[in-house]
Protein backbone atom coordinates (compact mmCIF):
# COMPACT_ATOMS: atom_id res chain seq x y z
CA UNK A 1 0.00 0.00 0.00
CA UNK A 2 1.25 3.53 -1.26
CA UNK A 3 0.48 5.92 1.53
CA UNK A 4 1.77 9.69 1.02
CA UNK A 5 0.65 13.50 1.78
CA UNK A 6 0.68 14.20 -1.31
CA UNK A 7 -2.18 14.38 -4.10
CA UNK A 8 -0.59 12.02 -6.28
CA UNK A 9 2.12 9.49 -6.45
CA UNK A 10 4.64 10.02 -8.96
CA UNK A 11 5.65 8.53 -11.61
CA UNK A 12 2.00 6.80 -11.08
CA UNK A 13 -1.26 7.18 -12.80
CA UNK A 14 -4.19 7.60 -10.36
CA UNK A 15 -7.05 5.54 -12.57
CA UNK A 16 -9.53 5.47 -9.68
CA UNK A 17 -10.75 7.38 -6.91
CA UNK A 18 -12.33 4.78 -4.28
CA UNK A 19 -13.22 7.62 -1.95
CA UNK A 20 -12.50 8.78 1.51
CA UNK A 21 -10.88 6.65 4.05
CA UNK A 22 -10.18 6.52 8.20
CA UNK A 23 -8.33 5.43 10.68
CA UNK A 24 -8.93 6.33 14.30
CA UNK A 25 -7.57 5.59 17.59
CA UNK A 26 -8.75 6.33 21.05
CA UNK A 27 -5.74 5.62 23.72
CA UNK A 28 -5.86 6.11 27.26
CA UNK A 29 -2.52 7.02 29.19
CA UNK A 30 -1.85 4.92 31.84
CA UNK A 31 -1.38 5.97 35.61
CA UNK A 32 2.19 4.59 35.68
CA UNK A 33 2.80 6.71 32.51
CA UNK A 34 1.28 9.58 33.64
CA UNK A 35 3.87 9.63 37.10
CA UNK A 36 6.97 9.79 34.65
CA UNK A 37 5.57 12.33 32.94
CA UNK A 38 4.98 14.10 35.95
CA UNK A 39 9.07 14.05 36.47
CA UNK A 40 9.50 14.17 33.50
CA UNK A 41 7.55 17.37 33.74
CA UNK A 42 9.31 18.92 37.00
CA UNK A 43 12.77 17.83 35.93
CA UNK A 44 12.61 19.28 32.42
CA UNK A 45 13.10 16.76 29.58
CA UNK A 46 11.16 14.49 26.89
CA UNK A 47 8.40 12.59 27.85
CA UNK A 48 9.48 8.74 26.41
CA UNK A 49 6.49 7.14 27.71
CA UNK A 50 3.85 9.79 25.95
CA UNK A 51 6.23 10.19 22.60
CA UNK A 52 5.75 6.05 22.55
CA UNK A 53 2.09 6.21 23.38
CA UNK A 54 1.96 8.83 20.65
CA UNK A 55 3.91 7.27 17.91
CA UNK A 56 1.79 3.93 18.67
CA UNK A 57 -1.55 5.36 18.47
CA UNK A 58 -0.43 7.21 14.78
CA UNK A 59 0.73 3.86 13.38
CA UNK A 60 -1.95 2.36 14.74
CA UNK A 61 -4.46 4.86 12.58
CA UNK A 62 -2.14 5.09 9.46
CA UNK A 63 -2.32 0.99 9.68
CA UNK A 64 -6.06 0.96 10.32
CA UNK A 65 -6.69 3.56 7.31
CA UNK A 66 -4.56 1.24 5.10
CA UNK A 67 -7.07 -1.36 5.84
CA UNK A 68 -9.83 0.41 5.27
CA UNK A 69 -8.44 1.47 1.80
CA UNK A 70 -7.78 -1.89 0.85
CA UNK A 71 -10.66 -3.64 1.44
CA UNK A 72 -12.69 -0.96 -0.70
CA UNK A 73 -9.52 -2.26 -3.31
CA UNK A 74 -7.64 0.44 -3.66
CA UNK A 75 -3.63 -0.08 -3.55
CA UNK A 76 -2.45 3.59 -2.15
CA UNK A 77 -3.99 6.50 -0.17
CA UNK A 78 -3.54 9.82 -1.10
CA UNK A 79 -3.17 13.33 0.56
CA UNK A 80 -2.94 11.87 3.87
CA UNK A 81 -3.60 13.97 6.98
CA UNK A 82 -3.00 13.23 10.86
CA UNK A 83 -4.91 14.62 13.34
CA UNK A 84 -4.54 14.65 17.10
CA UNK A 85 -6.94 15.45 19.93
CA UNK A 86 -7.39 15.08 23.45
CA UNK A 87 -10.29 14.27 24.86
CA UNK A 88 -11.75 12.91 28.52
CA UNK A 89 -12.67 15.56 31.69
CA UNK A 90 -9.37 15.66 32.77
CA UNK A 91 -8.10 15.20 29.23
CA UNK A 92 -6.46 11.78 29.91
CA UNK A 93 -6.80 10.53 26.35
CA UNK A 94 -5.47 10.75 23.33
CA UNK A 95 -6.86 10.79 19.82
CA UNK A 96 -5.04 10.37 16.36
CA UNK A 97 -6.97 10.01 13.49
CA UNK A 98 -5.18 9.43 9.82
CA UNK A 99 -7.43 10.44 6.58
CA UNK A 100 -6.69 10.42 3.07
CA UNK A 101 -8.12 9.83 -0.29
CA UNK A 102 -8.20 6.12 -1.30
CA UNK A 103 -7.50 5.15 -4.91
CA UNK A 104 -5.94 2.90 -7.48
CA UNK A 105 -3.05 3.39 -9.19
CA UNK A 106 -1.34 2.02 -11.90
Amino acid sequence: MITTTTPSVEGRKIVEYKGIVFGEVVSGVNFVRDIAASFTNFLGGRSGSYEDELINARQSALREMEQRAASMGANAVVGVDIDYEVLGADNGMLMVTASGTAVLVE
